[in-house]
């Protein structure tokens, strides 16, 4: 044991040492707490801001403004950016559209899309223990525990207005009865709808390496998306309510991030769309939008807050502003015409029979109001389908497609081959009848005869010019050679010839 005083003289000590520690260590920080605290620059939503970052984004080009008579399309500080009409598939602004960057919480569209289009929205989804703790805690959510219950349509509603990250790998669970064999289903969802650029990776588009996609591809997801009336309604909800259950415990509202579906961002037509953010993706959005009987789509990646949602009102008035449709039924002469000018239908020989070839009174094509029709290439395949381009080269831009269609005696019409040109010739002159009797078509037939009996009489003028020609040549030619001078006669003057040789001569 220690004696007292030895005791008091230890704690006195240690404290004399504790005290030097203390100061010595004060008076070592106090050159560091004299030096400017440097502030990290925030964007409005708390997210790491780099203004060089975002400099350099908005100087890259927009490479749909490098299209001839292509209308100018404003700059957009997004790393990639697109508008695209979602019924046409026409591309009406691109700015490194096949760029592979990170989608975040908008990959979730694709995941609703295969859910809705697999499950029966009053099914019953469970939360497993990798659904709920696979995910990080500061994740998007909406707080379900393991073992809870919700229907497909909450889990639905807790994904696309809460970005609900434990609902997006609860409802791929419950597609495919595996995150991974859901993941291999995204995969092939996405190849089916067209994608070139994309790998998807999970469900709920938390970072990875492996997990990317393009905002071409996002666009082409969005267009399918916005195409299914149940992810319509649902992914345009300001707000949700969750209302206590058996299964479920709690009663609470969800609110969504996307403002300009909850309005905080004024933008007229607005169908629904996804927001998303990573540190590796930054902001990203998904936006539909409708007016004047056009839907666009717009997809911005990799940009900063609150820009994704004002470039998204700009790009979406530029849209609306500067195309429209056209129908190529009404406009396109070069594959059918309205009048019997090629193989029609019908009992009126004189043109006015319904066409046997027509395109689809449906289709329509997407055309910027900068040029006319007459400027637009069309080309057609095999399975009848024309396709309407604008541009040369690898700057063209597919504006739609139509179906060339066959019409029956009803007026109905389906799909057929291309006519040959042996049938667009006989066309001409042939009409064919409900009952499969050809007709004369009077008309192409008279411009026939008269076109050939003009050439014929203008070949007939020509060849008795020529005989005509021919023949003066010829008789001045046996003149000259009518009064030729004996060798032996002399000089010309005042020859005269003998009557009989004369006489020989003529006879």
């Amino acid at each position: 044991m220690i004696p007292l005083s030895m005791h008091n003289l230890f704690f006195t000590f240690k404290k004399s040492v504790c005290a030097a520690l203390l100061g010595g260590a004060v008076l070592l920080s106090a050159p560091l707490l004299s030096l400017p605290v440097q502030a990290e620059t925030l964007t409005d939503d708390g997210h790491p801001y780099d203004e060089a970052a975002e400099a350099e984004r908005l100087a890259e080009p927009v490479q749909s403004n490098t299209l001839q008579n292509w209308p100018q399309g404003p700059s957009c500080s997004a790393e990639g950016a697109i508008v695209m009409d979602m019924d046409t598939g026409a591309i009406l602004y691109q700015k490194n559209i096949h760029e592979k960057l990170y989608p975040a919480s908008t990959t979730k569209m694709l995941t609703c899309l295969i859910a809705a289009e697999n499950l029966d929205l009053s099914d019953t989804v469970t939360f497993s223990e990798e659904a709920v703790n696979s995910v990080p805690a500061d994740g998007s959510s909406i707080g379900m525990d393991v073992g809870e219950s919700i229907t497909v349509e909450e889990c639905l509603y807790g994904i696309l207005v809460g970005s609900a990250n434990e609902c997006a790998n609860a409802i791929a669970e419950k597609t495919a009865g595996s995150i991974d064999a859901f993941v291999n289903m995204m995969n092939e969802k996405a190849e089916e709808l067209g994608c070139t650029d994309s790998h998807f990776a999970n469900a709920n588009g938390l970072f990875l390496e492996n997990h990317y996609t393009s905002p071409h591809d996002l666009a082409l997801i969005a267009s399918a998306f916005f195409k299914n009336e149940t992810l319509l309604r649902i992914g345009n909800t300001p707000q949700c309510h969750f209302q206590a259950t058996s299964t479920q415990p709690d009663d609470f509202w969800i609110t969504n991030k996307h403002k300009l579906i909850t309005g905080e961002v004024a933008c007229e037509g607005v169908m629904g769309g996804k927001t998303g953010y990573t540190d590796e993706a930054k902001e990203c959005l998904v936006t539909g939008c409708q007016r004047n009987g056009m839907r666009l789509v717009c997809v911005v990646m990799k940009e900063d807050s609150p820009k994704q949602f004002t470039d998204t009102v700009t790009l979406f008035d530029y849209g609306f502003s500067n195309f429209s449709h056209v129908s190529p039924a009404e406009s396109d002469t070069s594959y059918t015409l309205k009048t019997a000018d090629f193989l029609t239908e019908g009992t009126d020989l004189f043109g006015t029979a319904t066409p046997l070839f027509s395109i689809s009174e449906d289709s329509t094509v997407t055309l910027p109001d900068s040029i006319t029709f007459d400027e637009v290439t069309s080309s057609i395949d095999d399975s009848s389908v024309i396709t309407y381009t604008y541009g040369e080269g690898d700057s063209a831009v597919t504006l739609g497609t139509a179906q060339l269609l066959k019409n029956d005696a009803s007026g109905d019409g389906s799909a057929v081959k291309t006519p040959s040109l042996l049938s667009r010739v006989l066309g001409l002159f042939l009409v064919s009848g409900i009952s499969g009797t050809l007709f004369v078509n009077v008309p192409n037939v008279l411009l026939l005869v008269l076109a050939v009996g003009g050439t014929l009489i203008v070949i007939f003028e020509i060849r008795a010019l020529q005989r005509y020609r021919k023949s003066h040549r010829g008789r001045g030619r046996r003149g000259r050679r009518a009064t030729p001078l004996p060798k032996s006669a002399g000089p010309r003057r005042g020859y005269e010839l003998p009557e009989e040789f004369g006489r020989h001569y003529y006879d």
